[in-house]
């Protein structure tokens, strides 16, 4: 019945590098997916009956081409569902998910197609592989073995519906938390309710209640809105109030989380089960760097050894400040953030939104694309597009040396009603080879939720919003200067312990005095960083490091604890067993007595289930990558250049243990994390040093 949608030019459907988002509309999506997915059926059927001998081209070729036209579809469909989720949006996309995801298990549980890869992996072609077409083929027939090719016909079907039930399950978590988040508004219309915030958060809050036809302010549940209230606000009850309303999203009503997040994990379980692994985390970590569940837990564990000392001292200061200065004998979850902000101003005399009318938006880009044309040797230029998703939508182009096109991105920066919050890389094209010699580029997204011009203002980020930008623009950087021949191996397709080296090593710049000098200029008079300020940034980059460093190893304990010993067959609440997991990682057992794990869409509709780790693994691998930067220079063009040569053009080329050594000539090392992050307060009696790593697997550990 759709057919007519279809050849009337579907724009989901059209050929061609950029995306037509005026055109598409919600009507589009599902005729377009029913297509893509008959075109790619007969892709596959075309694999099938290849003519023998079998050909690298006729087999893995064919099947990465229609897996890039398939995903594209596939990806733009869903990136419209994050940023414009519109009710007639949403309602297509609940309708697409299912066939996707249907489609791709059953493809990659296809029996025929299976035998083609391995008819074609036992050729003498094969045999003679060079060493990236090898890893595409050795890494193909792994997934197909992953999705259940080689067991039982009726295992493998019921592996199909739990892949298929799990897409929908966790677009569905996506969602509830996305209506929780929007349904919130604080509205206050005394002016006393506003002591203690700064200017750009009372000019926010009144912008945000003149969109909704409203006098006063409005505080909402979104980034820019919710962090400096709980930061600044000395009002102790709204403070409670907003930090309630967030730390029980999707925990209540028709919108509940909880039995979700009990079927998620239990089809989780299952699905690890029918590939005999006794739980999801070393089903899931069996093809990352890592290895298993038990290293996952073993790393986060040794480094909270080391952070808990820190931690403790910077608890028992937070506690002593918060009694003598401000009246507060217990801190409640609500206060931490205020208490910290003023316990910061005592400390250092330094308050965070000084920092504001230096960062702004024009000056923060144009700073990071001079930034990454001197160490990479990259330009970037923004564009005319009038075919982006929204107004707020910016489109550039990237240039190698040679003036050659690589690439192409939008970025879209602030939140708005029908958009989910955090910030995110994504990519539509993955570039590669042409016949006669060039390159296609690639086409990527960065999208963040940071704080929106107001009342003729440019927009002003804070200095946490400026990492945000570069690092979203470290993962873009992955994609777009990829270089690898095989696309399916190329840019952020690579394993997920890997992913974030590129995009959290591009924050370290953001607090470098060479990079600031072209990043941070104040917006009405052009005046650089004051060294007085600069000297607080860098003080106040690593305050209270051990407690930020803490609440992620929070996050990875609860994620890893629910994918390796909660057993969801059980009547044990989920929200009440993470909760109990982190009681080690607060400071009273009352910050640990919310509902927030329902509202932790990394976990149960992004792709960070029993991943959630790598953020620290990564870490520990950029803190030692940039140790080389601080000792030839920030800016040194050679070392960015081995850096772009070796790392981030090189995707899934080869393994990233070989590539790190490529770059750094050793093993990695905890040490500089270590020093980077809690260097702050002396090492505490009994500490050891950090040591290279060892072992069976080339890893970040003691």
């Amino acid at each position: 019945m759709h057919q007519n949608t279809v050849t009337t030019d579907n724009p989901l459907l059209r050929e061609q590098f950029t995306v037509p988002f005026r055109d598409i509309e919600a009507h589009h999506l599902v005729p377009a997916a029913e297509e893509a997915i008959r075109r790619a059926g007969a892709a596959v059927q075309a694999i099938i009956a290849s003519p023998r001998p079998l050909t690298y081209d006729a087999v893995l070729g064919a099947f990465g081409r229609m897996e890039a036209r398939l995903r594209r579809v596939a990806a733009v469909s869903g990136h419209l569902n994050s940023v414009s989720s519109t009710s007639a949006i949403r309602e297509a996309y609940q309708k697409v998910v299912p066939l996707y995801s249907r489609f791709r298990s059953s493809l990659l549980s296809n029996q025929e197609l299976y035998a083609v890869l391995k008819e074609y992996a036992a050729t003498a072609e094969a045999d003679g592989l060079d060493p990236v077409r090898r890893r595409r083929l050795d890494s193909l027939l792994r997934e197909f073995r992953r999705q259940g090719a080689e067991l039982p016909d009726a295992e493998r079907a019921r592996l199909q519906e739990i892949y298929a039930e799990l897409a929908e399950l966790q677009n569905r978590f996506s969602e509830n938390v996305l209506d929780a988040t929007a349904a919130f508004e604080l509205h206050l219309t005394d002016p006393a309710d506003l002591a203690g915030l700064p200017e750009g958060a009372v000019e926010a809050a009144r912008s945000a209640a003149a969109e909704r036809g409203l006098t006063g302010w409005v505080i909402t549940l979104h980034q820019p809105s919710m962090m400096p209230f709980l930061q600044y606000s000395e009002r102790r009850e709204l403070r409670r109030q907003v930090h309630q309303a967030y730390s029980h999203r999707a925990s209540s009503g028709a919108g509940d989380n909880r039995p979700l997040i009990r079927r998620i994990l239990t089809l989780r379980q299952e699905l690890a089960q029918l590939h005999g692994f006794s739980d999801f985390a070393d089903f899931r970590l069996e093809v990352n760097m890592v290895g298993s569940g038990e290293a996952a837990v073993n790393f986060i564990e040794d480094l909270y050894d080391r952070t808990l000392p820190y931690w403790q001292a910077e608890q028992e200061q937070l506690q002593e400040f918060a009694a003598s200065e401000l009246g507060l004998t217990e801190l409640e979850a609500w206060d931490i953030a205020w208490a910290t902000e003023k316990l910061r101003q005592a400390s250092l005399d330094f308050d965070a939104e000084e920092l504001r009318p230096y960062f702004s938006h024009e000056r923060i880009m144009a700073g990071l694309f001079s930034l990454t044309e001197r160490l990479f040797g990259v330009s970037v230029r923004e564009t005319p597009n009038d075919q982006v998703w929204h107004d707020d939508v910016r489109y550039y182009e990237m240039f190698d040396e040679a003036g050659v096109h690589i690439a192409s991105f939008y970025a879209d920066w602030f939140p708005r009603s029908g958009k989910r919050g955090g910030a995110w890389m994504n990519s539509f094209v993955t570039g590669g080879p042409r016949e006669d010699g060039g390159f296609d580029p690639h086409l990527g997204l960065i999208m963040g939720n940071l704080t929106p011009p107001v009342e003729g203002r440019p927009a002003l980020f804070t200095h946490r919003e400026v990492q945000t930008v570069f690092h979203e623009f470290g993962h873009l950087l992955h994609h777009s200067l990829s270089t690898v021949p095989e696309r399916a191996l190329g840019g952020t397709n690579v394993l997920w312990d890997w992913v974030e080296v590129p995009s959290q090593i591009m924050e370290n710049w953001t607090t470098e005095p060479e990079a600031l000098a072209l990043i941070a200029r104040h917006f009405e008079t052009g005046e650089q960083l004051p060294s007085e300020l600069l000297q607080k940034l860098r003080a106040a980059s690593t305050f209270m490091g051990a407690s930020a460093q803490m609440r992620q190893l929070s996050f990875a304990t609860i994620d890893l604890a629910l994918h390796t010993r909660f057993d969801p067959a059980a009547d044990e609440d989920p929200v009440g067993f993470a909760n109990r997991e982190r009681l080690r990682f607060v400071a009273r057992p009352q910050h640990a007595d919310d509902a927030f794990i329902c509202g932790f869409t990394h976990l149960f509709s992004g792709a960070y289930a029993a991943a959630y780790y790598s953020y620290k693994w990564s870490e520990v691998l950029e803190a030692d990558a940039f140790s080389r930067f601080r000792s030839e220079g920030i800016f040194n063009a050679e070392t960015g250049r081995e850096f772009r040569d070796h790392i981030l053009a090189t995707g899934d080329s080869d393994d990233p243990n070989e590539l790190y050594r490529r770059f750094l000539g050793r093993e990695p090392q905890v040490d500089a994390l270590i020093e980077r992050n809690l260097r702050p307060l002396p090492v505490p009696q009994g500490s050891s040093p950090a040591s290279s790593a060892s072992g069976k697997r080339d890893a970040p550990s003691e």
